[in-house]
């Protein structure tokens, strides 16, 4: 393994935010239920005015790859533009910090952020935190992150993975980054240097990267977890878990602040009605059966954290 680091630079761009995403990625779709983006500025029930000209930019962040993200998020996108009454243009972002640079450049009215990129963006982009998935019960859903490392790799305990290769996701990623970071900090190793770190830009791919032994351990959520168990891709066995996390707050759908207060209300009401588990998802790419009210005192303990490892945009690794 080559021992540089190596991870995905935001370029300049991705930094201009998601309209440099492939085109496959975007999708309009408008609120009474056709393919057709509608023009002028739509006025549904009183005080309320779709914004952006009728047209609602959401973004979303790349937890998943495109063939399985899309269809599901069609769907997810197509039942929020018709109880919101406005057009939904959806974005899959190329990558965590596009989509926060996207926002702060007012190029997007809603997004979903991890965690992590929620905190930066609330920081940069005043994004604000207005609903998460729910759980079984209709709480808030939790997820956890892990980090692992494939049998037979000599690694058993957390502090053998010093000076071995190791896969994060993205640098802007809560369960991808920043837990694991942290518990690697918390037990000696220098999350940055202690390691030969591979930015493998997804989730997905930091998988991959440890199934099929490229990297000599790396992090693993729960959520990939899932997904890859649903595909026949991922047997307990094959791991050894070195560490895993307390229950994280799974990701906020976010509205960007200065955004009228009864558009938020509006959008509020909307997500609380959709209905997830009407929409077909084989990939397993959503993350619970609806969304419920998500406070932002709920990502405290995420601010802790990126505090304590000083992060933010213009530190990240580069």
């Amino acid at each position: 393994m080559d021992s540089r680091r190596e991870h995905l630079r935001p370029t300049p761009a991705l930094r201009r935010g998601l309209t440099a995403a492939p085109a496959l990625a975007i999708l309009a779709l408008a609120g009474c239920g056709g393919s057709t983006p509608t023009t002028g500025t739509a006025a549904t029930a009183a005080g309320f005015t779709c914004p952006n000209n009728g047209t609602v930019r959401m973004g979303v962040e790349p937890y998943d790859d495109a063939a399985k993200l899309l269809p599901v998020l069609q769907s997810v996108a197509q039942q929020l533009g018709t109880k919101l009454g406005c057009t939904v243009e959806l974005t899959v972002a190329t990558n965590y910090t596009a989509e926060i640079e996207a926002m702060r450049n007012g190029k997007l009215e809603i997004g979903e952020f991890g965690p992590l990129g929620y905190v930066l963006a609330h920081q940069v982009a005043r994004a604000q935190a207005v609903a998460t998935y729910t759980d079984r019960s209709g709480g808030p859903a939790t997820y956890t992150a892990s980090i692992v490392s494939p049998q037979g790799s000599g690694i058993a305990r957390l502090a053998d993975v010093a000076g071995h290769s190791f896969a994060y996701s993205d640098v802007a990623s809560t369960s991808g980054h920043l837990f694991p970071a942290y518990a690697l900090k918390k037990s000696g190793i220098d999350p940055d240097t202690g390691v030969q770190a591979l930015y493998a830009g997804s989730h997905t791919a930091a998988f991959e990267a440890i199934r099929n032994r490229k990297v000599d351990a790396g992090e693993l959520n729960s959520n990939t977890i899932t997904s890859a168990t649903a595909s026949g891709e991922y047997k307990p066995a094959d791991y050894v878990t070195l560490w895993q996390s307390d229950p994280i707050p799974q990701d906020p759908i976010c509205v960007r602040g200065d955004l009228p207060a009864s558009f938020t209300k509006k959008l509020s009401a909307a997500l609380a009605a959709i209905d997830l588990s009407t929409v077909a998802d084989p990939g397993k790419v959503l993350l619970g059966p609806g969304f419920t009210a998500q406070p932002d005192s709920a990502y405290t303990t995420i601010r802790d954290l990126v505090s304590t490892l000083k992060l933010d945009l213009n530190n990240l690794p580069k």
